[in-house]
């Protein structure tokens, strides 16, 4: 009896989103615009952390959002509310991640004429966002301390891909079983080059080290 044919389709649709990621890479830079790609968990404190930091950034640069979600519209209405700056809404019809190409139909939406600095907030899991290049600039993962202090061993492929591991929630630690040595380890074996900063977005606890790390990074961006 025949045998049914295997095609592997995974090799052509990373290579072909890894393409275009690396053509929208070059537009942003062309433009000017630096574009971060931030994970996590669902309740990590996303939209709040990014709420914190853009009102300490946004008095220097020109700053759009994207917020990306498989349905509801209640993350970019509170950016917009909570920041003044524009935001808009992207709806992934069910998908658990964005790839380039739907990164690319947000940055439309947005327009980058007026931006300096646009934030993606990927969809809520530490799974199918590390797969997928959105044509970032740069990737960041938030990892909160009720998520527990072994993300990084069980999604390598997350703390792998990052040059930002965010700690945030730090003002909760003393109430969970959470191991910051162990942590910090797990996260170098992962990725011994990534930077990590300890935050809490209810205290502002650490945010001058974040706001510091990030107007580095932007300034470096734009006059190379």
């Amino acid at each position: 009896m025949e045998k049914a044919r295997v095609i592997e389709l995974k090799q052509s649709v990373f290579k072909d989103n890894d393409a275009r990621a690396n053509e929208l890479r070059k537009e942003l830079k062309d433009k000017g615009v630096y574009l971060l790609n931030l994970m996590s968990s669902p309740g990590s404190g996303k939209t709040t952390l990014l709420t914190a930091l853009i009102n300490e950034l946004k008095s220097t640069y020109r700053i759009g959002v994207m917020e990306a979600d498989i349905d509801g519209d209640v993350d970019a209405n509170d950016i917009i509310k909570d920041t003044g700056v524009k935001a808009i809404q992207l709806h992934t019809g069910g998908m658990c991640h964005l790839d380039a190409e739907m990164t690319r139909q947000g940055i439309e939406g947005i327009s980058l004429d007026d931006l300096d600095v646009l934030f993606l907030e990927n969809v809520g899991n530490l799974v199918c966002p590390a797969e997928f290049d959105t044509g970032a600039t740069e990737s960041a993962v938030i990892l909160s301390i009720p998520e527990g202090d072994d993300k990084p061993l069980k999604y390598p492929l997350m703390f792998e891909t990052v040059s930002l591991v965010i700690i945030n929630k730090i003002d909760v630690l003393p109430f969970f079983d959470f191991d910051k040595d162990k942590c910090y380890g797990w996260i170098r074996m992962r990725n011994p080059n990534c930077k990590i900063i300890e935050v809490s977005s209810k205290t502002k606890e650490g945010f001058d080290q974040l706001v510091a790390y990030f107007k580095e990074r932007v300034n470096n961006y734009k006059t190379k």
